[in-house]
């Protein structure tokens, strides 16, 4: 089934996923810095190709999901990727297609522990907001500190992380798509200030 899915699309599962893993690694070591996966999620059908793609990058059959209640998103994902859909609280990636969503997946996504803090979750978030709010980024990957817009949006979920007041270094990774291509992430070590 999953190479009658393939063929479906034109996203090759090592070639097209080696590309999309390096700009992602470019984006979560530079935190604000957006990279164009546009070329990559073209290749993908569907509603949400841009999340598409970064689920068949990052996903595998080792790890859990959770769409928030997407069940053809979710659907897709598991048979693309193999992956298992999973509980919030226990999925290792979060796909968040609405922005009513942000704040109950960022509130049930796992954190890590203090010993493991790497078993935490990444939250990806499709956004196509304007760029109306201005965020200061500091912390690993990044000189001092870093100005960036970003949309409502993301200020919804940066502002739901903090809320959090996870104990460090544990915490989540945000990575931000939009139906454009564009791509940015702030990693669980990065403290964000919005203005």
């Amino acid at each position: 089934m999953t190479s009658t899915l393939l063929r479906k699309h034109g996203f090759d599962p090592v070639f097209d996923s080696q590309s999309m893993f390096r700009l992602i690694l470019e984006a979560v070591s530079n935190p604000g810095r957006t990279v164009d996966i546009n070329e990559y999620a073209d290749r993908l059908y569907g509603e949400y190709p841009v999340l598409l793609a970064v689920a068949m990058t990052l996903l595998d059959n080792e790890v859990g999901f959770d769409t928030c209640g997407d069940y053809p998103l979710a659907n897709e994902i598991a048979s693309l990727t193999l992956a298992k859909i999973d509980e919030p609280g226990s999925a290792d990636f979060i796909f968040v297609c609405e922005p009513e969503q942000i704040k109950n997946a960022v509130e049930n996504a796992k954190c890590g522990t203090p010993a493991d803090p790497h078993r935490s979750a990444t939250v990806v978030i499709k956004d196509d907001g304007e760029p109306s709010c201005r965020l200061t980024l500091s912390g690993p990957g990044i000189d001092g500190q870093l100005t960036v817009w970003g949309s409502q949006t993301a200020r919804e979920a940066v502002e739901a992380r903090d809320g959090q007041r996870y104990e460090y270094p544990q915490g989540i990774d945000l990575i931000f798509v939009s139906n454009s291509g564009g791509l940015f992430a702030v990693p669980r070590l990065t403290r964000a200030e919005v203005a």
